[in-house]
């Protein structure tokens, strides 16, 4: 099984592959998809949309796993991230992939333990159980990775 978590943004995207084999699941790859804020709101969704299209034609994964958005203040951030998730939604329908969601509790539970974990707890997780050389940066990446970790450790 080959999961691709993705933490959804404008700015960055955050992602990272995990192939499930044996005791630990193995990460083919992540990484951070950037956009330049010079680049229209438009541009940069297309920009995110075919680097993602090509994660998912590259890797052809089991799930495309994504955070569940929950903002309760900034209303302008909420819309621009909706518009972000919505382009990866389509991706993954358009590869016929199943779509998974978790709470950002739910990822840090499922991960760390505690659902009120830190950027920095979660980025050194990732680099603990994965057995990483380095903690994954941005934290955006580490994100990616601890969603799709989340998700290996739910359908087990």
């Amino acid at each position: 099984m080959i999961v691709i978590g993705i933490d959804p943004g404008v700015a960055r995207t955050g992602y990272g592959v995990l192939k499930k084999g044996g005791r630990f699941p193995v990460p083919l790859d992540y990484g951070c998809i950037e956009t330049s804020p010079d680049c229209s709101q438009s541009e940069r969704l297309l920009e995110i949309y075919e680097r993602v299209s090509a994660l998912l034609d590259e890797y052809n994964p089991t799930w495309v796993v994504l955070e569940r958005l929950f903002f309760s203040k900034n209303v302008t951030t909420a819309m621009r991230v909706s518009e972000a998730r919505g382009i990866l939604l389509l991706a993954a329908e358009q590869h016929k992939i199943p779509i998974a969601e978790y709470t950002p509790n739910q990822i840090k539970q499922a991960v760390t333990g505690s659902g009120r974990a830190e950027k920095h707890q979660v980025q050194e997780m990732m680099r603990r159980l994965l057995r990483l050389q380095e903690v994954p940066r941005p934290d955006d990446t580490a994100d990616g990775l601890a969603i799709a970790l989340c998700h290996i450790n739910m359908v087990r």
